[in-house]
C-alpha cells in the first residue's frame, strides 16, 4: 500500500509538472549504446559478479545482465557502469 506522504509528493510532482526523480528519487538510468549506464538516485550495490549487477532504488532492485563490468564512477548518489549490457530489469517493491 503507498503511503499518504507518497502520495502527496507524487501529486506536488505531476501539478508543478517536475520529473519524477527530483521530488520522489526516482532512479534516472541512462543507458549510452551497450557498453555504459548511468543510474542516479541509487541507494547502493547489493551484487556485483561477473554477470549480474544489482542496485538498490527507492522501487525497488535494478538488476543489470552482462559482463565485462567496471565501476567508472560512484558517488552517494550516482554510479557509472561500463561493460556488455544484455539486459535491465526491475525487481520488488511493486508499491511505487
Amino acid at each position: 500500500m503507498k503511503s499518504k506522504v507518497y502520495k502527496l509528493k507524487k501529486a506536488i510532482t505531476e501539478k508543478l509538472e517536475m520529473p519524477s526523480e527530483v521530488i520522489l528519487k526516482y532512479p534516472k538510468i541512462t543507458v549510452l549504446g551497450k557498453e555504459e549506464i548511468t543510474i542516479e538516485n541509487h541507494k547502493g550495490i547489493t551484487e556485483f559478479t561477473e554477470k549480474t549487477i544489482i542496485i538498490k532504488s527507492v522501487i525497488g532492485n535494478i538488476k543489470i545482465l552482462g559482463y565485462n563490468f567496471e565501476i567508472l564512477y560512484i558517488s552517494s548518489n550516482t554510479v557509472i557502469l561500463s561493460g556488455k549490457f544484455l539486459s535491465i530489469s526491475y525487481e520488488g517493491n511493486s508499491d511505487v
